[in-house]
């Protein structure tokens, strides 16, 4: 990635943290890679450093307050135009709980409420204020909205403890202040069709065949393809994630109802990802009414095949890229190797749902990234960097 930040306006936000001294490396290795770099402050950073250190390193003005510049009436709304990227460096608790509920209540909060540049989070605090489930809640808040997180690490902290809420190394922030340029333009132009969740084959109006999916994945993926400057269709299945903003969605229930809203937003699709949990099998003969224990005799459930989608859509991709996913017990490498050659598909991202850091339901996942070529075996990743690498693969 040499060169992305060569000419771009990074804005460094400093609050009030221990490690806001680290946010001097910061800015110098953001200079050494070619930004021109300006820093914000919060009122309780300035505590822990003055300005006139960032005023030396930046050469430019270091923005305090929403009225310290009587040259520029909307200061906020200036600083979020100017910047292509934007790293909150240290981030306190407090000000990631603050961005997690569109609070806008001084300068730094209402710049980045205004941001529609990159915004990079690099968290720092006590571990236990890192594990309070309201951190961890409005961290997830923020995954959500597109906000890449650099970190924490573990190490050795202000409070004498050796646990995880360190700043993690500067060169990381960096690089993921580079990785969100490059991915914030990476699909422009690319109209990506993905599936996700289980789909419901009714039995009568009250029943159903269907899956633990809940849809985590898929979604994960359209946020991610819609960050990275794709156009975006989602044909969501009856699934517990939410849809993210910015996407078209097209909700749907049963299997025969995904095959067809898939097979036509892919006639206009670049690409497709097939993460949904498709019924393999639905009832031939779905009652109209409820089945009524004890008055109506169930001794035999006909099933039928359902369509393949990930089948249908490869035989139609000509050029285009189809990937496909393969939820599997026992050997997933093995299994996801055989529906590759059996679907016709480019390439299929293979997880083992007996894991309990995998599979259905999940907010990590344990994948291989299986083509022609061979298996390659993934580290545990949330679903979010997970949907992140499968993405850069296809570009």
């Amino acid at each position: 990635m040499s060169g992305v930040l060569e000419g771009r306006c990074a804005l460094v936000c400093v609050t009030g943290c221990i490690a806001a001294y680290k946010a001097c490396e910061l800015v110098r290795e953001l200079q050494r890679r070619g930004a021109r770099v300006k820093v914000l402050m919060s009122e309780h950073a300035t505590h822990f450093i003055d300005p006139t250190t960032f005023r030396a390193l930046t050469h430019e003005p270091v923005a305090l307050g929403l009225f310290d510049d009587p040259s520029d009436p909307i200061h906020h709304i200036s600083l979020a135009k100017e910047a292509d990227v934007i790293v909150v460096a240290p981030a306190t608790a407090n000000v990631i709980a603050k961005m997690a509920c569109g609070i806008a209540d001084d300068l730094l909060s209402t710049t980045l409420l205004a941001a529609t540049s990159p915004i990079i989070v690099a968290p720092a605090m006590n571990s236990n204020m890192w594990r309070a489930a309201a951190t961890q809640e409005n961290m997830q808040r923020l995954r959500e909205r597109g906000v890449l997180v650099a970190g924490p690490g573990r190490g050795y902290l202000a409070c004498g403890d050796v646990d995880e809420g360190r700043l993690i190394e500067i060169e990381t922030i960096a690089d993921t202040v580079e990785q969100a340029l490059c991915e914030s333009s990476a699909l422009t132009g690319e109209r990506v069709l993905i599936t996700a969740g289980p789909t419901h084959e009714p039995i009568d109006p009250v029943r159903f065949i269907g899956n633990r999916s809940s849809g985590k994945m898929g979604v994960a993926l359209a946020r991610a393809a819609r960050d990275m400057g794709a156009q975006v269709t989602l044909v969501l299945g009856p699934a517990d994630a939410t849809a993210p903003w910015g996407v078209d969605v097209v909700p749907v229930e049963t299997a025969a109802e995904m095959h067809s809203a898939a097979l036509s937003a892919f006639e206009d699709a670049t690409m497709a990802i097939c993460a949904a949990a498709v019924a393999d099998y639905t009832p031939a003969q779905p009652s109209d009414h409820k089945l009524k224990k004890g008055v109506e005799t169930l001794d035999r459930l006909e099933l039928v095949p359902t369509a393949d989608i990930l089948h249908d859509l490869s035989a139609v991709k000509g050029e285009r890229l189809v990937v496909g996913f393969a939820a599997e017990t026992g050997d997933p490498v093995a299994y996801a190797q055989a529906k590759l050659a059996r679907k016709g598909c480019d390439a299929i991202v293979a997880n083992d749902v007996t894991r309990s850091d995998s599979g259905f339901g999940t907010d990590t996942n344990k994948a291989w990234w299986i083509t022609t070529d061979g298996a390659e075996e993934l580290p545990v990743l949330s679903k979010d960097e997970l949907a992140r690498e499968i993405l850069r693969r296809l570009k």
